[in-house]
């Protein structure tokens, strides 16, 4: 595919410079200009590009104007939880309602599904050297939203100890540039996905275990938001044409039967998991 990835990283975010230095130091990446927001490059990864903002990651919605040539940008970043559980996780944007985190309110980023779906089999195939890491996608949530390329975030996480780990921001790096170095295989099937938690552990199987790949996943508590003008978003915003909406049976509570009537409207194939 013609044109550059660009990894993008925030100055405020911790995990995010631990990524930058591993960048940096072990994949030769230097610094091109600086002016508030520095573009890297690297003489091996020639059509992979480093930006670091020194404003949030989540309110980037002007990157277009900076790369018109970019193919899709893949947003380096921490993960914050309660559970502090150490977790590296990726997904796409959107908001399904207001947007208290970025992004506008009501929209759906671009998705690039075979992206993530392979960035989280290089990471389960490197687990061995992440041990304690819980690896999983997560729905889609908060900015940035109206960038015309598809957006990813690759998340290590989930406290302070974990994102200043330099052999985690490795392994992740490693992931990352190793697929938009070398290239990766691209999903014949992709749908959209509807139900379950945050971290959707039916959904995880799915892109480990199938052939398939997923465009933006809604949880159980966005449903109620989901209309369907969003959930044609949902389908619509997807660099591969989405054929299938996976919905976890179990996981739609009281929005089953809405949800399912919504569903049935878009004449895609509706596969239960």
């Amino acid at each position: 595919m013609l044109g550059d990835y660009i990894l993008v990283a925030s100055g405020q975010d911790l995990a995010g410079r631990t990524m930058v230095r591993c960048l940096q130091d072990r994949m030769g990446f230097e610094a091109g200009r600086q002016d508030g927001e520095s573009k890297f490059v690297s003489g091996r990864y020639r059509h992979v590009k480093l930006h670091v903002t020194s404003d949030d990651l989540l309110h980037q919605e002007r990157l277009d104007d900076a790369y018109p040539q970019a193919v899709a940008y893949i947003f380096l970043s921490k993960h914050k939880s309660d559970s502090k559980i150490p977790t590296l996780t990726c997904h796409c944007t959107g908001n399904f309602a207001d947007n208290p985190y970025g992004g506008n309110p009501r929209e759906i980023a671009i998705s690039y599904p075979s992206l993530q779906k392979r960035y989280l089999q290089a990471l389960v195939a490197a687990k061995d050297k992440v041990p304690r890491y819980d690896i999983t996608i997560e729905a889609s949530h908060h900015g940035p939203t109206s960038l015309k390329k598809p957006v990813l975030f690759a998340e290590l996480g989930s406290s302070e100890s974990e994102w200043s780990d330099e052999n985690a921001a490795l392994i992740i790096c490693d992931a990352l540039l190793s697929l938009l170095d070398e290239g990766f295989d691209r999903c014949d099937s992709v749908g959209i996905a509807l139900g379950g938690t945050h971290y959707p552990t039916k959904f995880n199987k799915l892109l480990l275990e199938s052939e398939f790949a997923l465009a933006a996943v809604a949880s159980k508590h966005n449903l109620e938001a989901i209309d369907q003008e969003l959930l044609d978003q949902m389908i619509s915003k997807s660099i591969e044409p989405v054929t299938k909406i996976f919905v976890d049976s179990k996981g739609l509570g009281n929005q089953k039967e809405r949800m399912m009537k919504m569903a049935d409207k878009t004449g895609l194939e509706i596969v239960k998991v």
